[in-house]
């Protein structure tokens, strides 16, 4: 057991982990079918290509909302090798035709929620702060990260009651004021303001996901790099607190290796928690996903902390 465990979790693309009681390497086990939303974007993308890389264990199907983007990854981009036409699907998760999502979900047994509004500048500045102006071209966190994730959600529970769903969501939840909800707002002619919160939005998701009844890991990495993984000693914590450092950002890929660990270690079930790495040469790479997962001693999020949209 222990050298079917070794090949699965040092294999290539993904950081070493140990089983606890994992769920994806036993002798009898059949290869997984998992969707994965927002592979055409960037933590997405890179959870996608590490399921890719082990194609004894994983069928993944990655979630593209366009043909732009459908044609992009079936000839490769920026050095990545060309995805192959069964493992991708266009289909947009804010549509509320949910047919595409329903087909698309049978067979699987566990789901990647990647998707996320993406903050982009408008190209105007604030008058007073001289700051640039951020919106949410491709859709506002209302649509994508509340209504988009809700219907993934259902849409797993309607295939299968069993369904693991792992989201990545974001550090800041637990404070309401965080600058990051002001992205995106407007002020209204009757003097109110709409748009924006996309860390309420998000929070919202979560818990939904979590009355669901589904099985569940919640993510909420700190600010993303885009920066090799494996090399880091990575920190969980709960509620925007992590002992260990005072660093706040993780690269991406790290991220994925902490939702693939989720998807093969059941410690990670019905957990929700922070996570961050230590700088570059501090501290020691993890490799043990299960210590790692260990070192909360059990805690979760507290989601009565801060507010939901």
């Amino acid at each position: 057991m222990k050298a079917i465990n070794n090949l699965l979790f040092l294999s290539a693309l993904t950081g070493s982990t140990l089983p606890c009681n994992a769920l994806a390497a036993t002798e009898n086990a059949s290869v997984r079918r998992v969707l994965v939303t927002g592979a055409g974007g960037q933590t997405g993308a890179h959870v996608f290509r590490k399921l890719l890389a082990k194609p004894g264990y994983y069928t993944p199907i990655g979630t593209v909302r366009s043909e732009a983007s459908l044609q992009e990854m079936l000839n490769g981009k920026d050095d990545k090798p060309p995805v192959a036409p069964e493992n991708l699907a266009i289909c947009d998760i804010t549509n509320e035709d949910t047919s595409d999502l329903d087909e698309l979900m049978k067979g699987c047994d566990a789901v990647v929620i990647g998707t996320s509004a993406k903050p982009a500048p408008t190209g105007e500045v604030n008058e007073e702060t001289k700051r640039p102006i951020f919106g949410f071209p491709n859709g506002d966190p209302e649509v994508v990260d509340w209504l988009g994730q809700k219907r993934v959600i259902d849409a797993a529970k309607r295939a299968n009651k069993d369904m693991h769903v792992v989201l990545c969501g974001s550090m800041g939840g637990s404070n309401p004021g965080n600058p990051l909800n002001n992205l995106g707002k407007v002020t209204d002619a009757d003097g109110n303001s709409s748009g924006g919160n996309i860390l309420l939005w998000k929070r919202k998701a979560e818990v939904y996901l979590i009355d669901s009844g589904l099985p569940y890991t919640i993510v909420h990495p700190g600010g993303l790099l885009n920066e090799a993984g494996n090399e880091r000693e990575l920190c969980l914590g709960v509620d925007d607190k992590i002992l260990g450092t005072s660093n706040n950002s993780v690269p991406r890929d790290d991220v994925a290796n902490v939702m693939v660990a989720a998807l093969e270690n059941d410690c990670y079930r019905g957990r929700s928690f922070d996570l961050v790495s230590k700088p570059a040469g501090e501290g020691v790479a993890t490799e043990d996903f299960e210590e790692l997962i260990a070192s909360l001693e059990g805690k979760n999020c507290d989601y009565s902390l801060g507010e939901t949209a």
